[in-house]
């Protein structure tokens, strides 16, 4: 995995098998903290979505760093891995073997990246609306909720208001192309 100080990327990565990796509210609320733990001081985080057998993060890289930013992603992953295995007797690795960091380039396929990463739960026919998730950074994007993970002010960068992003990411959603989901 190549990552570059003030670059942005789509971090990814999902269970092995296609297992649920995320059983239990808690478990969604334990790896988000323990993302922030790992991740907080070198990443800008954009735009997230747990999903329950994968996860999507839109980071800006923030550190010079970029080891022990690798390490740090291998530590988080690991770590939930182990807790998972000793809650509910399992055994084994968890997630695919390498994670996945695919760099953004180009500003409108960055905002289509964050709209694509809100639309998961939707697309996965877990809910009927974006903000009804409550594992994305949907809801603090479009100021219904007032999380501290996601950065607002990058968002606020391209849109005057919250509703505005409300909008986009609404009027986006069919011409999300395949070629976008992983």
């Amino acid at each position: 995995m190549v990552l570059e100080t003030d670059k942005y990327y789509h971090l990814y990565n999902r269970s092995n098998n296609e297992e649920t990796i995320f059983k239990e509210e808690q478990n969604y609320i334990f790896f988000l903290e323990r993302y922030r733990y790992y991740m907080d001081e070198s990443v800008s985080t954009l735009a997230y979505c747990l999903m329950p057998t994968h996860f999507h993060f839109v980071i800006k890289i923030i550190t010079d760093d970029c080891v022990s930013l690798k390490k740090n992603i291998a530590a988080l992953l690991g770590g939930y891995t182990k807790a998972i295995n000793t809650t509910y007797e399992r055994h084994g690795s968890l997630f695919q073997p390498r994670s996945k960091a695919k760099e953004i380039d180009d500003e409108e396929y960055l905002l289509t990246l964050m709209t694509y990463v809100h639309q998961n739960p939707v697309r996965a026919k877990l809910v009927g609306r974006m903000d009804d998730w409550k594992f994305s950074s949907y809801s603090d994007l479009t100021g219904t909720r007032n999380g501290t993970l996601p950065d607002r002010d990058f968002i606020r960068s391209y849109f005057s208001f919250s509703k505005d992003f409300q909008k986009y990411s609404e009027e986006i959603v069919p011409e999300i192309k395949k070629r976008y989901w992983v």
